[in-house]
């Protein structure tokens, strides 16, 4: 470490005495208003001379420990930030550590700390190279960040996601996950006014969720990249680097698949990751399964959802669908979906029920009337026709409604379809 000049000296120590004012101040306030509450809360109580008295000595006692425990901490805290700011690396790692400690402790650390210009000198060490240096400023700086708008904001601004490894080869599944972790935590401020930075740091998270890392890991990157989306000006960006197809691979993946399928959601909406979605192969097949998982209601809404806006307007979406066999896949949705799940899958089905008597109507199609050759057309001929296609469709629905009764008897679901299936004809279901 280079010996620092005389100007750089006493810059340093009058910064130092600065910080050593202001938290002087606060604590003696701290103190102070803690104390007047103390003395507010015994003058209130309505007992004897004797109690009263004997009650201000045991508050003065406690008073007095409080203040000692203060004088430590404040001690320590002093001891830390200085080790931060004007220590060796090793030190600055030490001092991390315990930073970490007191904010574990004491939540209002969390905010004062900050204030003492601890963020920077974390932030540089996140961004070296040196394993432990890093994971000690990772830490400090995730519990920093915890529930404290402020503190994000500050860290952002220090510039920490500028700082993320440009590429993970060399980063350990352990410091990996804390690295998401953070990202996690700092995304949240794209939801509210705080001027988000430039998403460069979206490649970091992309080779994550590439990589075989566990699932933790993996849910962080997720909810980190849904935060981005629900802003409208972020999707098309996040689009770009090639997220549609690792989101819908994860769809299918149980533990992770709500935030994937929210995701996908959110950059649906935009006509660039529409189109990015349209022309995968893995659509609509992975959504088509997704409504399948009984136990996972709120991946079924979410697919459905996704479902109805691919299949809006779109009549190559809608036969991919057909050909995959949604229909009987959206009935058990219908009757064994959550309230909002069943509501989405009645509107999909409505949509090909009116699409099926599109084509089938009198003005679908030729006015002409088409037979075989050599074969006479009667009424009576018709009158058989339309019967067996009535029978089939009848045959279609009574095998479907079997095999959804079969699904639904393991949870105890039977009475409520076999009393579905005796009220309702072919006409009245929905597709």
């Amino acid at each position: 470490m280079s010996t620092p000049s005389p100007s750089s000296s006493s810059s340093s120590i009058w910064i130092l005495s600065n910080i050593k004012l202001q938290f002087f101040t606060r604590i003696k306030r701290f103190l102070q208003s803690k104390a007047t509450r103390k003395r507010c809360d015994v003058s209130e109580q309505p007992h004897k001379v004797e109690q009263i008295s004997t009650l201000q000595v045991a508050d003065n006692h406690v008073q007095d420990e409080e203040m000692e425990e203060a004088e430590e901490s404040e001690i320590l805290l002093q001891k830390t930030v200085k080790m931060l700011h004007f220590g060796t690396w090793e030190e600055k790692e030490v001092a991390a550590k315990e930073i970490e400690t007191l904010v574990k402790q004491d939540v209002k650390v969390r905010k004062l700390i900050t204030e003492l210009g601890v963020v920077p000198v974390l932030v540089s060490m996140v961004a070296s190279t040196v394993v432990s240096r890093r994971r000690a400023g990772l830490s400090a700086l995730i519990y920093l960040a915890d529930g404290t708008y402020t503190n994000k904001a500050m860290i952002v601004e220090a510039g920490i996601l500028s700082k993320l490894p440009k590429t993970i080869d060399l980063i350990d599944e352990s410091t990996m996950n804390e690295f998401a972790e953070l990202v996690l935590s700092l995304s949240s401020l794209a939801n509210t006014q705080f001027p988000f930075p430039s998403l460069d740091f979206v490649p970091f998270l992309k080779d994550i969720l590439k990589k075989d890392t566990n699932v933790d890991t993996k849910r962080s990157c997720l909810g980190a990249l849904y935060n981005i989306s629900t802003m409208l000006e972020n999707a098309s960006t996040l689009v770009s680097y090639g997220l549609v197809p690792i989101l819908l691979e994860l769809s299918l993946v149980k533990e992770i698949s709500e935030k994937a399928l929210a995701t996908l959601g959110n950059l649906l909406v935009t006509l660039m990751g529409k189109k990015e979605m349209e022309k995968s192969s893995m659509v609509p097949q992975n959504f088509v399964e997704v409504l399948s998982w009984e136990d996972k209601p709120k991946c079924q809404e979410l697919s459905v959802y996704i479902l109805m806006i691919l299949a809006h307007q779109s009549l190559d979406q809608r036969e991919k669908m057909a050909q995959a066999r949604i229909v009987p896949m959206l009935l058990e949705v219908v009757l064994l979906g959550s309230p909002l799940a069943q509501k989405r899958a009645m509107k999909l089905l409505q949509w090909f029920k009116n699409e099926r008597q599109v084509k089938m109507g009198p003005h679908s199609g030729p006015q002409t009337p088409r037979f075989a050759m050599g074969s006479p057309l009667n009424q009576r001929d018709s009158k058989e026709g339309k019967n067996l296609m009535k029978n089939l469709v009848k045959q279609s629905l009574h095998k479907n409604l079997e095999i959804i009764t079969q699904r639904a008897n393991l949870n105890g679901e039977s009475s409520k379809i076999k009393s579905f299936v005796v009220s309702t004809s072919s006409k009245s279901l929905p597709y």
